[in-house]
């Protein structure tokens, strides 16, 4: 299979991706780029971004994909597959993440944050091991804004997703997509008929939830369709904003002129 004759490329994830690569750098020439590939359609285009990235770059960086299996059962075999049809190195890698999930959980707790720090530690341990110097995230726009509400609304603090940035174990974390919009990445993974492995079947939280939805990301999710609704560009001032903060303009001494 050709990476890029046998693909349809979503010309607007491909620009995004293609303006945020130019703004932050987040590959550089010799890079070996390590790709989280869980199977769902956002690491799926991620993934056929980045490998057609690397075929028409003026330079060069190698790329490989990653799955996380945490040992619930879902057979991989279909993305191991998909990665050798189109020439990309995968790595399956077993862990006991969803055992020691139901062990620590709380009764009527969220186990969305502590199943994401186990799935993300256990990914910055395989890429260093592996000597891979960046891991790649498939967040995209959405989610960023997704994250800043949830923050506000329910924890106080204003934060969202960074383009990049460097964890505990010095790896450099990056996120292509991140001026992505959900919608530009459904419409893509859907065009290609990609064997995604859906959101329920993987999601951890879900299944140690019993099946209910993450309470607070789904009433964010609902809440910014109205608003979206009410007002087109919405998303596109919030992405202007996240650009332009005013930070003398709070309560935070450290700006305080």
């Amino acid at each position: 299979m050709n990476p890029i004759k046998d693909i349809f490329f979503s010309k607007k994830v491909t620009k995004f991706v293609g303006r945020v690569q130019g703004e932050f750098e987040l590959i550089k020439p010799g890079d070996r780029v390590l790709v989280a590939f869980s199977g769902g359609k956002d690491s799926f285009v991620l993934l056929h971004v980045l490998k057609r990235m690397q075929l028409i770059a003026p330079f060069s960086f190698e790329l490989a994909a990653i799955t996380i299996d945490s040992q619930t059962g879902i057979d991989y075999t279909p993305l191991k597959e998909h990665c050798e049809k189109f020439g990309i190195e995968y790595i399956w890698y077993k862990t006991p993440i969803f055992e020691i999930l139901e062990e620590k959980k709380r009764p009527g707790s969220s186990p969305c944050s502590f199943c994401a720090r186990m799935r993300r530690g256990a990914l910055y341990t395989k890429a260093k091991e592996l000597e891979y110097n960046k891991l790649a995230l498939g967040h995209h726009f959405d989610d960023a804004v997704e994250t800043f509400f949830m923050g506000l609304f329910y924890n106080g603090i204003m934060r969202s997703m960074p383009p990049k940035y460097t964890a505990y174990t010095g790896l450099e974390v990056i996120r292509p997509m991140i001026k992505v919009r959900e919608k530009w990445i459904e419409y893509m993974a859907g065009k290609n008929s990609f064997p995604i492995i859906s959101g329920e079947e993987s999601c951890l939280a879900y299944r140690a939830s019993d099946g209910k939805e993450p309470y607070a990301r789904e009433k964010v999710k609902n809440w910014l369709k109205e608003m979206e609704k009410e007002n087109p560009k919405f998303f596109q001032r919030l992405e202007s904003a996240f650009s332009h903060i005013d930070c003398d303009t709070f309560f935070m001494k450290e700006f305080l002129k």
